[in-house]
């Protein structure tokens, strides 16, 4: 008998799934309406012909600037993921009770006590990744004299987050993670930008890359005699937009921020104007803070390389993006799309002390997530998937019966090696069903072969979005692909 298995997800709840025996008879009293858990979706072909094109255009793009790929596993060691999230990503992490005997080293006055932080302790060794970024920290020490540095890799893989579906965003996605580690070069953060610049140039997405240096968010909280509540600062304004300026100050006041620094923080975190304007009047207002003199260079030096390039997207300064992941060290970027109202669909920064949690000092990293899900959504709301992305079957061989099925199978051999999607129906149907399973699955062509064409040596070759029809060769048939 299989055993039964578990699952501890974050909001305390304990879900318990048991496998009826087979020996139960179907009826109403047994019969479960099917579902899946909420924020996780079913992809149809025709929408995995879309996320494939969406991979593939990242892994092409990639691939241009010299990445590898790499995989993890699913889940983690909580150890792994524990603490580098920040409080409030640490609260999202699907925990996974332990495998056998979940209860062992557990008491029974636990048990009664109904402790679910307490419980999850001693029952959850591991959970489910929340990014990428982390695992790879993780592989990188582990595999440290494998590797050649610096280390290129990039990620496709599903990641979970216990969040509040809503649109556009859900508790299981995929990211598509391109990193650089063991290179303290500003040079990496300007070919991240490009790649970003060319993924959305390629989709036909207009959007604008937005930057800021957590080095300068640093200097702010230390100008305005803050520094040791940084992590409260970036969290807060980083909501900026989603819950507006009277909010994030409220969200201040409540982390104990005084009304001086609050006032000294106004004009800061609204500066407009230019990129250029913007570090310009950074530089004379952070004057007395050397780390924050350190990132407006850091993000001097990137705008001076961006602006010998062609860029296809808008880059943008701004100073309330902090990303609320406490692992951030240098610059951060985040991408939105300018004709959607969408989250960030991609994101990512410099992560200098991420390895240093796992024994290796001293590797410098950074790295950006494309988020395919919402590049999905985006994709689909403004129609821009390329007409040969949503490959499908080119060519349907109609079935008449035994002895044309039997005839058609080397023909159709010929044909598909010569890389022509190729299918025979399964039986020999009425001519209507077949049609039908050809218009439903928008097959461009049908091959029609019977008694008169086996004789001739022809293929009656029907388009099936003008109707034209006419007898073809297979060498005729194979070269009209």
């Amino acid at each position: 008998m299989k055993q039964n298995t578990y699952l501890c997800i974050p909001n305390n709840n304990l879900i318990y799934k048991s496998r009826l025996a087979p020996t139960i008879k179907k009826s109403k009293q047994y019969m479960q309406k099917p579902s899946i858990p909420k924020g996780t979706r079913d992809f149809s072909p025709e929408e995995m012909a879309k996320r494939n094109y969406i991979f593939n255009t990242i892994r092409e793009v990639y691939h241009l600037y010299g990445f590898q790929q790499i995989e993890t596993p699913a889940m983690e060691n909580l150890s792994t993921l524990m603490g580098k999230y920040g409080e409030e990503g640490d609260k999202l992490l699907f925990k996974i009770l332990n495998s056998g005997d979940c209860f062992s080293g557990i008491t029974d006055e636990e048990l009664l006590e109904r402790n679910p932080v307490r419980f999850g302790v001693k029952a959850c060794e591991k959970g489910l990744r929340y990014d990428l970024t982390v695992p790879f920290a993780r592989y990188v020490v582990q595999h440290r004299n494998d590797i050649t540095f610096p280390f290129k890799r990039y990620q496709i893989q599903p990641v979970w987050r216990a969040d509040r579906p809503q649109k556009g965003r859900y508790r299981e996605f995929y990211q598509c993670d391109g990193d650089v580690v063991g290179s303290d070069s500003l040079i990496n953060e300007v070919e991240l930008i490009q790649i970003m610049d060319e993924v959305f140039h390629r989709f036909g997405i207009r959007v604008c890359i937005k930057m800021n240096n957590r080095k300068i968010l640093s200097g702010i909280a230390e100008i305005i005699g803050e520094a040791d509540k940084i992590v409260d600062i970036t969290v807060a304004i980083d909501k900026l937009d989603k819950i507006g300026l009277d909010n994030v100050n409220e969200e201040l006041r409540s982390k104990g921020l005084s009304e001086e620094a609050i006032a000294r923080l106004q004009p800061i975190i609204m500066l407009s104007g230019s990129n250029r304007e913007k570090l310009a009047v950074l530089k004379e207002q952070l004057a007395t803070s050397e780390i924050a003199v350190k990132g407006i260079e850091e993000m001097t030096f990137i705008l001076d390389r961006i602006d010998q390039l062609s860029m296809h997207s808008e880059l943008e300064l701004d100073l309330t993006l902090a990303r609320g992941l406490n692992y951030y060290t240098g610059a951060i970027f985040e991408v939105k799309a300018l004709d959607v109202q969408i989250g960030s669909i991609t994101g990512g920064g410099r992560y200098d002390n991420l390895t240093g949690v796992f024994g290796m000092d001293g590797v410098s990293g950074v790295g950006i997530s494309f988020g395919a899900d919402r590049i999905f959504d985006v994709l689909n709301q403004l129609d821009l998937y390329p007409a040969d992305s949503l490959k499908t079957t080119q060519l349907l061989f109609v079935n008449f019966g035994e002895k044309e099925e039997s005839y058609l199978l080397p023909i159709i051999a010929r044909v598909r090696a010569a890389g022509i999607r190729t299918e025979l129906f399964p039986e020999s149907a009425k001519m209507k069903k077949q049609m039908g399973y050809a218009d439903t699955k928008k097959i461009p062509y049908v091959a029609i072969v019977g008694e008169t064409e086996m004789s001739e040596g022809k293929i009656n070759l029907k388009n099936m979005i003008t109707g034209e029809q006419i007898p073809v060769t297979v060498e005729e048939l194979i070269a009209k692909f």
